[in-house]
């Protein structure tokens, strides 16, 4: 927890330096216990950084395919020349991401995330995949995930500004 801690405090005194004025001096804090109200439900005091990194990633404002390769990046594992993501490695990203709409009661169940497994590798030989494949599988909005391109969307619709005035 003071890991992460600390990395926030660094986080947010970069971005108050990039944006002054625009940064809550305590915006911090309030990241902090926005994850452990989702990682640390039991009050271990333990919060796996891997998955803050991925809550962190998918409520920034970087575009989708940025997101989603910081995923693959976070969770896949080396294999000789190539890095690959198992099904256990997305089984505990989809896990991490669920915790975010579950927060606020949005969540889906543990049957969710396997069909989205499942989905995921249909048609795969293999218990890994690469990269391309991840990606293609992420841009077709699997249900389990359909929250975070949707976030995304609106967040994009705020920034849009047009000359035209209302009556």
């Amino acid at each position: 927890m003071q890991q992460i801690s600390r990395m926030l405090m660094k986080l947010f005194q970069r971005a108050r330096l990039e944006k002054p004025g625009q940064v809550d001096p305590r915006a911090d804090e309030f990241t902090l216990s926005l994850l452990i109200a989702m990682y640390d439900r039991s009050g271990t005091g333990y919060v796996k950084t891997r998955s803050a990194a991925a809550a962190l990633i998918s409520l920034s404002g970087d575009t989708l395919l940025a997101k989603y390769r910081a995923f693959f990046q976070f969770y896949a594992v080396p294999d000789g020349k190539e890095t690959l993501i198992t099904r256990g490695a997305l089984r505990s990203l989809l896990t991490d991401l669920n915790q975010i709409p579950a927060i606020v009661g949005e969540g889906c169940t543990l049957s969710c995330v396997e069909t989205a497994i499942h989905d995921c590798f249909h048609g795969v030989l293999n218990a890994t995949i690469v990269e391309e494949k991840f990606l293609s599988w992420l841009r077709s909005e699997p249900a389990v995930l359909l929250w975070l391109p949707t976030c995304y969307r609106l967040s994009a619709s705020e920034m849009v500004s047009h000359q035209a005035r209302c009556r």
